[in-house]
């Protein structure tokens, strides 16, 4: 139970002891204002005489409202007096905050785990312009977050939907073990069946696993790491350019994927009719379809179709062209 529902407890605790001495110091003939005033001079142990006499019914129920109210009133006070110790007020308020702020996002992206491998995703994802909610059990790695965060256990139900997973649009999974991530797939499958989600994987067993566990794609840090460094042995100005092109950003030009929307006045015309290179500038590299097939470098007699990803090398403004070319018309 965090600080914040103990407070409200402890709190309602102390309004029942409250209402309760007041009625009781009622049926013993006190006016309402003296059963009140009596009420909260002897759970606030403040000392004062009785209003009126006490009975030894009026003495005995004074004797409990003592060990009761007093009791209370001293937790409450030693909650108050911790959370304002320790900033802990400061912090609920923030964390009130940040769930409003995620409550409000759509389309975000939720990044589990913060490690070397999930930290640097949610700086990528957030230059690129996305919104990122990071999910992390160690309060530590948070401090220097400037992100929405959610502290707690990323392969527990719970978690995810406090980090808006109803409203997200990619589930990323890069947790330590191969099994809190096969966890996390299956949570965020069950979820929301819908969900892009990309899943880390440590071992190469895993990998299978994780994609029959509802992972669209599964990535394993270490295995492309090295086929990085070999293709910078191999081809190193062809592996520094794509670099470059996907992640440096000192060029103007971008490599970008943009979708051919339905209704798109580029659905069913041919790379020739539809004139891209000249009413963009942009150039297409390669195409997938709807079944995940790939056509690198497609003929001019291409048939472009609604739901195919055009992968295209341009600038920002030949980009954004050939995006609203895509669009629907």
């Amino acid at each position: 139970m965090d600080l914040w529902r103990r407070l409200r407890v402890a709190a309602a605790a102390l309004v029942v002891i409250i209402l309760a001495g007041t009625a009781g110091y009622v049926l013993l003939g006190f006016p309402l204002l003296d059963a009140v005033y009596q009420t909260v001079t002897t759970i606030t142990t403040v000392g004062f005489r009785e209003v009126h006499p006490l009975s030894a019914a009026g003495q005995i129920f004074t004797i409990g409202l003592i060990l009761v109210g007093v009791g209370t009133v001293l937790y409450t006070f030693s909650l108050l007096m911790g959370a304002l110790i320790e900033g802990q007020v400061r912090e609920l308020l923030g964390r009130r905050r940040m769930e409003r702020q995620i409550n409000r996002m759509a389309g975000h992206v939720i990044v589990c785990g913060y490690g070397r491998v999930g930290r640097s995703i949610a700086e990528y994802v957030g230059r690129a312009g996305r919104e990122v909610v990071i999910v992390d059990r160690d309060p530590q790695r948070m401090l220097d977050v400037d992100e929405p965060v959610v502290i707690g256990d990323a392969t527990e139900d719970r978690v995810l939907v406090d980090a808006g997973i109803g409203r997200a649009a990619v589930l990323v999974s890069a947790l330590t073990t191969d099994a809190d991530n096969l966890f996390v797939t299956l949570s965020g499958r069950s979820l929301r069946p819908d969900l892009f989600i990309v899943a880390r994987a440590r071992v190469e067993d895993s990998e299978d696993k994780l994609t029959r566990a509802g992972a669209d794609r599964v990535v394993n840090p270490q295995s492309i790491g090295g086929k990085r460094m070999a293709a910078f042995v191999l081809q190193p100005h062809v592996a520094e350019f794509l670099d470059v092109v996907m992640h440096d950003g000192t060029l103007e030009f971008r490599l970008e994927e943009v979708a051919v929307a339905r209704g798109s006045p580029l659905a069913g015309a041919s790379l020739r009719d539809a004139h891209i290179r000249d009413r963009t500038g942009a150039l297409i590299l390669a195409m997938r379809d709807g079944d995940g097939t790939f056509t690198t470098n497609p003929q001019p007699e291409t048939v472009l179709e609604a739901g195919q990803i055009l992968i295209a090398i341009g600038t920002e403004v030949q980009l954004k062209a050939l995006a609203e070319a895509a669009g629907p018309g």
